[in-house]
């Protein structure tokens, strides 16, 4: 699969669009190994060695997993109700592993650091409310998005996205994302304890705030059969403090965010 497929794969990377149109081309799979599935309670804020009891009676061996955080029923059903409309008004474009995405931020080159924003026109007007109600969260009240993200997951395209890390030249600490129309789960391995996963549950609604060993150590994941029906996630992020008050590129950050702030944005397909 070294040329792009018409699903948006490309690389290593597929989904079941082209993995059935293209079977002789499908990627190899990984040899398996032995692997200690442990699960994230969002109760306890502790992983367990076991994947079968809920909360709060836990059984096994446990150990401190940190850096994550998740508000159940962040938005009611009404709520959204009112994002999924709003976001199904615009196009989206396809992605890779059998995802569809809208984008709202500037065109970054990650690998040169650069990045042009001459046709960011900010974040999109239904976000304002969920800027405004993380504001209320301790753990957020300093939080200021300079870009989000909506990505469509379809059981029926295969969808997933592989272990990875999100960029730490212009992408901060913490990582917020929305999980909508469907429970799902994100899963974290670490490079050098490859015969471990955490799964961390993600209940439809929820928000998840991802920092600390969990967004710097840990490489995140959602793998195929984690994705029944459709799965909606809205993800914001932060500049580093290279892009803030006293960083070297302050005056282009707080460029960034003036634009982000206005909630009049438009996705990059529709401009």
């Amino acid at each position: 699969m070294a040329d792009a497929a018409p699903c948006g794969c490309k690389g290593i990377r597929s989904c079941l669009i082209c993995e059935t149109e293209r079977s002789l081309n499908a990627p190899p799979k990984e040899e398996p190994f032995q692997q200690t599935v442990c699960t994230y309670c969002i109760q306890c804020c502790t992983a367990y060695e076991e994947t079968t009891s809920k909360h709060p009676d836990h059984h096994g061996n446990s150990f401190s997993f940190k850096g994550i955080s998740v508000i159940p029923d962040f938005v009611s059903p009404e709520e959204e109700e009112h994002l999924v409309s709003h976001i199904y008004k615009s196009p989206f474009v396809v992605s890779q592993s059998g995802r569809q995405k809208q984008d709202y931020g500037p065109k970054v080159n990650f690998k040169k650091k650069k990045l042009r924003a001459d046709k960011f026109t900010g974040l999109p007007i239904y976000s304002k409310f969920l800027y405004d109600r993380m504001q209320g969260l301790q753990e957020l009240k300093d939080f200021l998005p300079v870009e989000l993200c909506n990505l469509e997951y379809s059981s029926d395209r295969g969808a997933a996205i592989d272990p990875h890390f999100d960029d730490f030249w212009l992408w901060g600490e913490r990582l917020v994302t929305l999980n909508l129309l469907s429970d799902s789960v994100l899963s974290f391995t670490n490079d050098s304890l490859r015969n471990v996963e955490v799964q961390v549950p993600l209940p439809r609604r929820s928000l998840i705030v991802v920092s600390k060993d969990a967004r710097n150590v840990w490489k995140h994941s959602i793998h195929r059969h984690h994705i029944s029906g459709k799965r909606l996630a809205i993800t914001l992020r932060e500049l580093t403090p290279e892009f803030l008050e006293g960083g070297d590129r302050e005056v282009e950050g707080k460029n960034l965010l003036e634009v982000a702030l206005t909630f009049q944005g438009s996705s990059v397909a529709e401009s």
